[in-house]
């Protein structure tokens, strides 16, 4: 199982999160986001991945929102642009995101159990000997 983990090791949700991964026998790549902002086309992709629109991947509780949050909002709903704002202000972004690379499918970690789904899905056969 190929599993990237969007992580925050400031935040308790996510570290359980990576603790629910890793008890599973699974060593994910770590990106924390804080530190590798992921760019707009990743953020894009992220949200195509949950089935969500980029606003859905912002908190709009957190601080840095409140205080940008007329700029929050460019294009209305626009991905694109707020895809753009969110790469400029990784701080809002929703987290842990857990990434299962081989099905090309997410979930956002809260509560940290809902990356179970994910962990228990069994991979795609094989058609390798078709």
């Amino acid at each position: 199982m190929n599993i990237t983990i969007y992580h925050n090791p400031s935040c308790s949700k996510s570290r359980k999160t990576l603790e629910i991964i890793r008890g599973h026998g699974i060593e994910p790549r770590i990106v924390e986001y804080l530190r590798t902002v992921p760019d707009a086309a990743t953020i894009l992709n992220l949200a195509d991945l949950l089935e969500l629109g980029v606003g859905d991947l912002m908190r709009k509780a957190e601080p840095e929102y409140q205080a940008h949050n007329r700029d929050a909002n460019p294009g209305g709903n626009d991905d694109a642009a707020l895809a753009v704002w969110l790469a400029q202000h990784p701080g809002v972004l929703q987290r842990p995101i857990v990434v299962d690379e081989d099905r090309s499918v997410a979930v956002i970690g809260r509560p940290p159990e809902a990356v179970l789904g994910l962990l228990s899905e069994p991979a795609p056969e094989s058609s390798a000997g078709s």
